[in-house]
């Protein structure tokens, strides 16, 4: 048995050893999740042949509740399960809804839906509070190690379209989204492999064994959860079917939450209730930055395929270009922040958010400027998409693996997971947000954008010099390109507008943090 100090030692960049085997199970769950992701909006519109609007709602539904019941598995991972016990659980569930994916019936289709949600509760807040344990809060590893994991996420998710839509085109759909499960399969036995081997010591075991083994209608307290977790998916697969019904979920939610909070705020000391406000402040403006963000799987996913001159990869494999980036630039952004605080310039957590947002704008501008170098076809060069998305996601790196580490650095000890899940709350908001703003993206006969409208109009056509009314004449192409382009245009000065207020209002933040950058 390995004892404390082998399982601290510096094996990864100078970081603790179970790093690297969390890196790697995280990686492969999110080859999975990407790989299902990069196919979903082209699979409901190409083969199941949905609308682009049920194809929208069908996605942001099963992208926001994939958010949601994080802070559900959250919980019951602190107060039953551990972390340990809930990443397996999430693991499997997960590789179970990949693999139904694979038979094409309706029944199918939103009950592996279902399946992903469910695992993706017990499996994505636990295991970056698992990285969260193995830092004390003082560490100055811990944004870098935040980053260093965040890069397995990207990993995943660069690699994944790529294979996925390869096998997809080649082979078939269903081949694309087995491929997506055998990835689960391989995060699953990675982490296994390290708790085989100890490499976590006594970290994320279940919190108390008497509660884990008192028995509720004659099954285990920590049985009983397993048993509600497949019991849950006809809930979900009935919402992702009715998507429709997706605003009465967020008020319930939201209702909830605040109750929540409302709780944990009685409950913890003045500082903490300071830093707690931080919580739900990052919240909100990550879920403005999710909304806008989160076009890449459905929007601009259509909008390469239909509208830019794409060269050696297809509309799907654009889901890489994001996370083939992050790749690129995660590993020197996590060696800047250590640099920057040995020179005592490393800008404060709040400062990054609003620059993060600056530059999420810019890039969602950048794909509406595209419209101006448009050919006679309605197609735009590829450079404009691939220059979006650098951008943007420069911007992410700023914003979300900083996000991360804060949550658990804010949050009080004894709530971590569930902040986490209130952190992840804002992907839930986000997805609903974004399935809206994509929605805009739709065209329909004889319908008036409404973002051709007013002061709106003039600032698309100030992007993008086009207007509605010369879209139209062009030709059913240009149309399609003007709805794309407007939304782009419209709600990537919104994100740099919020980023702006950010970067003014980062030294009142800052005050409350209480000494946490």
């Amino acid at each position: 048995m390995k004892n404390e100090t082998e399982i601290a030692s510096p094996t990864l960049l100078g970081h603790p050893k179970g790093l690297t085997y969390l890196f790697f199970a995280e990686l492969w769950e999110r080859f999975s999740f990407y790989g299902m992701r990069a196919l979903l909006t082209l699979y409901m519109t190409k083969q199941l042949l949905y609308s682009d609007s049920r194809s929208f709602g069908v996605y942001a539904t099963y992208m926001s509740l994939a958010y949601l019941t994080p802070l559900i598995g959250g919980m019951l991972a602190e107060k039953l399960l551990g972390y340990r016990k809930s990443i397996l659980l999430g693991g499997v569930l997960m590789m179970c809804g990949h693999f139904l994916l694979s038979i094409e019936h309706p029944v199918f289709f939103y009950t592996a839906l279902a399946l992903i949600i469910a695992g993706c509760g017990f499996f994505k807040p636990n295991i970056s509070s698992l990285v969260g344990t193995l830092y004390t809060k003082e560490d100055i590893r811990r944004d870098s190690g935040f980053t260093i994991f965040y890069l397995g996420i990207n990993v995943g998710s660069a690699v994944a379209p790529l294979l996925c839509a390869w096998i997809a085109i080649t082979y078939g759909w269903h081949y694309g989204f087995m491929l997506a499960g055998i990835g689960m399969g391989l995060g699953l036995l990675f982490f296994y492999r390290g708790i085989q081997k100890n490499i976590f010591g006594d970290k994320g075991k279940v919190p108390d064994e008497v509660v884990f083994n008192k028995k509720t209608f004659g099954l285990k307290n920590g049985n009983l959860v397993t048993v509600l977790a497949f019991l849950s998916v006809p809930f979900f697969a009935f919402l992702t079917w009715n998507y429709q019904y997706q605003g009465y979920l967020i008020w319930i939610v939201s209702i909830l939450v605040i109750i929540l909070l409302s709780y944990v705020y009685a409950t913890v000391s003045a500082l903490e209730k300071r830093r707690l406000s931080v919580v739900i402040y990052f919240t909100i403006l990550t879920t403005v930055f999710w909304a806008v963000f989160e076009q890449g799987g459905s929007s601009l996913t259509l909008f390469a395929d239909r509208n830019v001159n794409l060269t050696g990869i297809n509309a799907a494999q654009t889901n890489s270009i994001n996370g083939a980036f992050i790749m690129l630039l995660a590993i020197p952004f996590s060696l800047l922040w250590p640099f920057l605080g040995r020179k005592k310039l490393n800008p404060g957590s709040a400062i990054k958010f609003g620059i993060g947002l600056l530059l999420l704008g810019l890039g969602f501008v950048v794909f509406a400027l595209s419209a101006r170098s448009v050919d006679a076809f309605a197609r735009t060069p590829m450079l404009f998409l691939v220059a979006g998305y650098f951008i943007q996601t420069v911007g992410e790196l700023f914003l979300s693996p900083i996000g991360l580490s804060k949550m658990t650095e804010l949050s009080p000890a004894r709530y971590t997971s569930f902040i986490l899940g209130i952190w992840f709350l804002a992907q839930f908001y986000g997805q609903f947000f974004a399935g809206k703003i994509a929605l805009l993206t739709s065209v329909s006969p004889g319908e008036t954008n409404i973002l051709s409208k007013c002061f709106s109009g003039e600032i698309v056509t100030a992007v993008t010099g086009l207007t509605q009314q010369a879209a139209e004449k062009a030709g059913s192409g240009f149309q399609q390109l003007y709805s794309y382009v407007s939304v782009y245009a419209v709600f990537g000065l919104i994100a740099m507008s919020i980023g702006v207020l950010a970067l003014i209002l980062a030294p009142i933040i800052k005050k409350r943090m209480e000494g946490i950058r």
